[in-house]
């Protein structure tokens, strides 16, 4: 079987005038990591001082889900535009 590399789909980074950070990485995998069923790995960050406020991320086992503060719960991925949609109304409610 031949290896098929994971493509980058989106990387971004921006650091606002109040020193919050926000993260966004995206990749598109050759098959989805378990548990998730769709081919996109992912990290979405926004955070200050080393303190994260909302994170989303899936990881091997664990799949899919979101952090608010120290909050955990699972998130239902649907698309990447529903995400960072998602993931934009989390930063303007923390804000």
């Amino acid at each position: 079987m031949q290896y098929m590399p994971a493509v980058l789909v989106a990387q971004a980074k921006e650091l606002r005038d109040d020193g919050s950070i926000i993260e966004i990485v995206i990749w598109e995998l050759p098959e989805p990591l378990t548990p998730s069923n769709h081919r996109y790995k992912y990290r979405l960050y926004y955070g200050a001082a080393g303190i994260s406020r909302v994170r989303y991320d899936n990881e091997r086992g664990k799949g899919d889900h979101r952090h608010l503060g120290d909050f955990e719960e699972n998130y239902v991925f649907t698309t990447i535009e529903k995400l960072l949609a998602d993931f934009e109304t989390d930063v303007i409610d923390w804000r």
